[in-house]
Formats: C-alpha cells, sequence, structure tokens
C-alpha cells in the first residue's frame, strides 16, 4: 500500500516505514506529525484518487531528526558590467519515517481548522493598514531588501506590501515578527540576521556587510 500525499508544501509517494526528508517541520524530534492531505491511496489494484483530497485519509509519520541538505552554489554574473556575485544555500530539512497509512476515519488537524479563523482577521486588519503602507511607498522609494542575504523578490515584496521598505524599518523590526509577517510564504526562512544585515546596509557598511554575508549561508550563520 502506498500513499501520495502532500508534506510541507512539497508531493510525495510514500508507504509504510520509509524515509522522507522534508522541508523543516517544526516537530520536536521523536514526536509523531500527521499529514491528512492525501491526493492518492493504491492498495493492490484498489487505487482512490481524491478531489483534490481523500476525506478521512492521513499518513502518520515520527520525526526521526533535523539537519541540512547539501549545498547548492548561486552565482550570478552580467557580462561586461563586471558583476560576480556568490552565494551558498543548504535547505533545512527534516528526516521523518512514516509508520502507517491510514485509508478513512482520520481527524482533520487542529492548525487547519483554526486556518479560516486567522484569514477572516487579516481580512478585516487588511483596510486599516493598507493605508499606511501606501502612505510610505508614496512618500519615500524604498531601498532594495534583496540585499540582505536570505531575502528573495517575493519575500522583499511581501515586507513593502506589511509597511517594511526600507533598510532601516527592517533594522528596527524584531526577526520574531518578520517571521511572522512571512509566514505564507512558501519554504524555511531563518530571519535571525536579517535585522543586523539591514542595519549595516542602512548605515552604508556595504563592505562590512558583504564580508559577513560571505560567511552566511542563506542567511544563516554556518
Amino acid at each position: 500500500m502506498y500513499a501520495i500525499v502532500e508534506m510541507a508544501g512539497q508531493q510525495f509517494k510514500v508507504a509504510k516505514d520509509q524515509k522522507v526528508y522534508v522541508h523543516r517541520l517544526q516537530a520536536e524530534e521523536g514526536k509523531k506529525v500527521t499529514f491528512d492531505n492525501v491526493l492518492l491511496l493504491a492498495d493492490g489494484s484498489n487505487v482512490t484518487i481524491g478531489a483534490p483530497a481523500i476525506d478521512g485519509a492521513a499518513v502518520e509519520a515520527k520525526v526521526v531528526k533535523h539537519l541540512r541538505g547539501d549545498k547548492v552554489i548561486v552565482f550570478h554574473k552580467k557580462r561586461r558590467k563586471g558583476y560576480k556575485k556568490k552565494n551558498g544555500h543548504r535547505q533545512s530539512l527534516t528526516e521523518i519515517v512514516i509508520e502507517s497509512i491510514i485509508s478513512k476515519g482520520a481527524k482533520k488537524s487542529e492548525t487547519k481548522k483554526a486556518e479560516p479563523k486567522a484569514k477572516k482577521v487579516e481580512e478585516k486588519a487588511a483596510p486599516v493598514a493598507a493605508p499606511k503602507a501606501k502612505a510610505k511607498k508614496a512618500s519615500a522609494k524604498g531601498d532594495d531588501l534583496k540585499k540582505i542575504e536570505g531575502i528573495g523578490p517575493k519575500i522583499a515584496e511581501t515586507l513593502n506590501n506589511a509597511g517594511i521598505s526600507t533598510f532601516a524599518e527592517l533594522a528596527k523590526t524584531d526577526a520574531a515578527k518578520i517571521s511572522e509577517i512571512i509566514a505564507d510564504v512558501r519554504g524555511n526562512h531563518v530571519t535571525d540576521t536579517w535585522p543586523k544585515q539591514a542595519e549595516l546596509a542602512a548605515d552604508g557598511k556595504w563592505d562590512e556587510l558583504q564580508k559577513w554575508q560571505d560567511e552566511l549561508d542563506g542567511g544563516v550563520a554556518k
């Protein structure tokens, strides 16, 4: 018996006792986790396909350990511009082992039930926050937040929409608050060094920032 299930934003074909490496989970090592977004179940010749998920089906797994993947080199170069930039990234992963595949009767996780309520609160709060964000964009041109190691175009856009468009504003924002703002951006993002990087950028200490970024790995100290 095997299942195709979505785990940490990715789809996997899994079977009992199989080891799987997924994007970093919040669960502690040794804890059990349940994934209820099962897209397909196959038991011999009996195949069930969800629309999009199978109601009552789930995959139960145990967290073995947290680790980091192989290093990936990202190199940017512009011809005849003298521009070269080399960055390294190691994805934060979690090793899990599949303990069981439940075909029916599984309960939906409490986290997923709470999501609609959280969205309603955000929708109500949006009209109040929107004028402030627009006012900041209209009053001054924002900085290129992508110069901070670990920030990509999607995260920069999300921060701008939240009213953080300059290095100075990012430097004054707590790392935990930044994580909360970008919670809906796919991927595992470690924001601990972003305020300090932004502070160096705001002060124009580019050489010091570049030297520090060479020691970082996806925004995380090696």
